[in-house]
């Protein structure tokens, strides 16, 4: 089991050091196009696909959901393969009352989804 101190700094090292282009391409590899867009709260997933291309940047509050949703990947990624992280990403989680973290990404609860990733890489 990794640290999670650990796989937690190496994870906001990795998300600072990121461009918004890398993590855009990177999150709609492992979570496809319209996820990537609900997370980040647009209607048109063809935005995604701009973002990713380095045609045009996500406004600042997208652009923050994006960035917190790629931490939490790469923390997850100390544990676990891409396939379960995107179930992890859409799926229920009793730590966030049930609802799912791409939920909290998008409605701004960022602490609680990152908390929830803790637990995960801990065994909770």
């Amino acid at each position: 089991m990794a640290d999670p101190t650990v796989a937690s700094r190496e994870a906001h090292r990795q998300t600072t050091e990121s461009t918004i282009q890398q993590i855009t391409s990177f999150l709609e590899e492992v979570l496809g196009r319209k996820l990537v867009a609900k997370l980040a709260g647009v209607q048109d997933p063809k935005a995604v696909a701009r973002w990713a291309a380095g045609e045009r940047s996500p406004r600042p509050a997208a652009e923050e959901r994006l960035r917190t949703a790629y931490q939490v990947f790469r923390l997850l990624l100390a544990e676990e393969s891409k396939y379960t992280i995107r179930a992890w990403f859409i799926g229920l989680n009793p730590q966030l009352n049930d609802e799912s973290p791409l939920l909290a990404i998008q409605e701004g609860r960022f602490q609680e989804v990152m908390v929830a990733a803790k637990a995960y890489v801990s065994g909770g």
